[in-house]
């Protein structure tokens, strides 16, 4: 996001208040794809990569930096939702 001159905020959380909202089944890539994984708030982010995929850093033991499945596994039952912040 830094190459088009776009600023997140450092927090998951607080990413998921910018952008435009984006329903599941209309993601487009570069999207940001929002979790909760623990039993706060919203706390994982990853970027939509298409076919209902998406890149994020795991822990190391997973692997570091994977893809991952928004449809199945364990990332789909803790997905939150979707902003789109490139235009």
């Amino acid at each position: 996001y830094k190459q088009f001159n776009i600023s997140l905020p450092r927090t998951a959380a607080a990413q998921y208040q910018v952008g435009t909202k984006v329903d599941k089944a209309n993601l487009q890539l570069g999207d940001l794809v929002y979790f909760k994984c623990g039993s706060g708030g919203i706390d994982h982010v990853g970027i939509y990569t298409g076919k209902g995929s998406f890149i994020h850093s795991s822990s190391p033991s997973s692997g570091g930096v994977i893809y991952s499945s928004l449809n199945e596994g364990y990332y789909a039952a803790k997905y939150v939702g979707a902003r789109r912040i490139l235009p």
